[in-house]
């Protein structure tokens, strides 16, 4: 049984899921929609709670045609690496002396134990952060206090400001939390992405507490 079901239990008969449900059912009606609202919440569907290992904060999806997938930094694998995913594998490549694919489907982190939570589930077509509405941020905000009262060990990797901002929802001590700049190139560029070293310092702490890492590569 996926736990995530006794989470959305609790919360559907909150007002806030009630307006996001009529605020999709309009969106979805009258405009383009990333992702497929079958993938809205496709991270939970992938990986359980009591399987997180590490979760990943992104901001909203991709907003352009075949590009989100409902995972955080992912695309479908048909699709150009965006620059900020393509800025992720260049660092995994660095800690780890591998070579990535090219590949930017990141299912298979999914299914490795990797949460990969866009804080703004939804957007329009050629339109950032057109979904950036109010009732994401209290879903959100249920979302990691359910996280924190999970027992298990868990690191979380917040890159860029935005991210950052959810350190409050983190009190559980059996938690790592791994701050830098955000892996787009704007931001990377500058400083403070690149030798941040946050792949190998989330499967050292794992492995310090009995938990077997994460393998980075992709298929």
């Amino acid at each position: 049984m996926n736990n995530w079901s006794i989470f959305f239990k609790n919360i559907q008969n909150k007002e806030y899921a009630k307006k996001i449900k009529v605020f999709l059912d309009d969106e979805y009606n009258n405009y383009n929609i990333f992702p497929e609202r079958k993938n809205i919440f496709k991270a939970f569907q992938l990986t359980k709670p009591q399987d997180i290992k590490i979760i990943i904060i992104g901001q909203d999806p991709y907003c352009q045609i075949g590009q989100a997938t409902g995972l955080a930094f992912s695309v479908d694998k048909n699709q150009k690496i965006p620059p900020s995913l393509e800025n992720i594998f260049k660092e995994i490549e660095s800690e780890y002396n591998l070579k990535m694919k090219q590949n930017g489907d990141l299912t298979y982190l999914a299914n490795r134990g990797c949460f990969l939570l866009n804080t703004i589930l939804t957007v329009r077509e050629n339109r950032p952060l057109s979904h950036d509405i109010n009732e994401y941020k209290d879903f959100i905000k249920d979302v990691l206090e359910y996280i924190d009262n999970l027992e298990q060990y868990i690191v979380f990797l917040l890159w860029g400001s935005k991210a950052k901002q959810y350190t409050k929802y983190i009190k559980n001590k059996r938690r790592l939390v791994l701050l830098s700049a955000h892996p787009s190139p704007l931001s990377a560029n500058r400083g403070g992405w690149f030798g941040n070293n946050h792949f190998l310092k989330a499967n050292t702490f794992l492995e310090e507490h009995g938990i077997k890492g994460v393998d980075w590569k992709n298929d």
